[in-house]
């Protein structure tokens, strides 16, 4: 099975990393190793990225759960006891994330429905080093209901005030037959909204693997994720992005709107400071 898709190797060479991202690729295993089965098994929190099958659109969601609602269950497969609007969507990119020790993992797989959440039997798994993650001490457990999901078509001021003091958003792609999901982060402002209906923000060097930009370079569906991680209001937006290349070699993400959804209170965690 190829590493890279033609999308992720069209921006390796505009980028000239094709050698670099040809050497980080061997990371990317279809197993999960010992150690990352511990990681996830400590994790309260999951990002899951995929398409909508009814309507198409990419979105990106938080899961929340005590430790272990998350865990491998096999050499290639990982349960997920949650409820989530997955039904039907055939692949899914899964994201945890530790703000405690900036460690992150990925596992992107096939995805199937069980009785208490679902399971994802891994096609790639691999870790990123702790660039741009904020660390966050600790966390603790709140009892609230989450609020009824406001739906937007446009970002009014208070969406605009948040997305402009987030230091993290989630990312969701596809490509083909598969999806991911990342991370993003920086000092707050590095994400621009520059209308109702636009916001961009750049692109940092990394591991040069180009996973989202290759998927948006192939297909232009994503979806966004900004957390508070206080008081769990959650912000998902849903369009299409597109890369801009400067003349310097530097990268910037447009993204242009086509669904919003706000949920107060929609997870039940609360993070310290960063």
């Amino acid at each position: 099975m190829a590493v890279y898709h033609a999308g992720a190797r069209a921006v390796q060479d505009r980028a000239g990393v094709r050698d670099r991202a040809d050497h980080v690729g061997r990371s990317l295993g279809r197993t999960v190793p010992p150690v990352a089965a511990a990681f996830l098994e400590r994790q309260p929190l999951l990002i899951v990225g995929a398409a909508d099958p009814g309507t198409g659109r990419v979105w990106a969601h938080a899961l929340a759960g005590t430790p272990g609602f998350v865990r491998a269950t096999g050499a290639r497969r990982v349960s997920v006891t949650a409820a989530h609007p997955f039904r039907g969507a055939p692949a899914v990119g899964t994201l945890a994330l530790d703000p405690r020790t900036r460690r992150r993992m990925r596992l992107n797989g096939r995805l199937t429905p069980t009785a208490t959440g679902f399971t994802v039997d891994a096609e790639q798994v691999f870790s990123n080093c702790p660039k741009y993650i904020r660390r966050r001490e600790s966390y603790r457990t709140v009892s609230r209901a989450p609020g009824a999901p406001r739906h937007l078509t446009a970002l009014g001021t208070g969406e605009a005030d948040f997305i402009r003091a987030a230091d993290t958003f989630f990312l969701a792609t596809v490509h083909g037959t598969g999806a991911d999901a990342s991370h993003r982060g920086g000092d707050p402002g590095f994400v621009r909204v520059t209308s109702p209906n636009e916001l961009t923000w750049p692109d940092y060097s990394g591991n040069a693997m180009f996973l989202s930009l290759g998927n948006l370079h192939a297909d232009p569906r994503a979806g966004l994720l900004f957390l508070d991680w206080e008081t769990g209001d959650t912000l998902q937006l849903t369009g299409e992005a597109r890369t801009e290349f400067g003349p310097d070699g530097s990268r910037a993400v447009r993204f242009t709107l086509t669904e919003a959804r706000w949920t107060p209170s929609a997870l039940p965690l609360c993070w310290s400071a960063p």
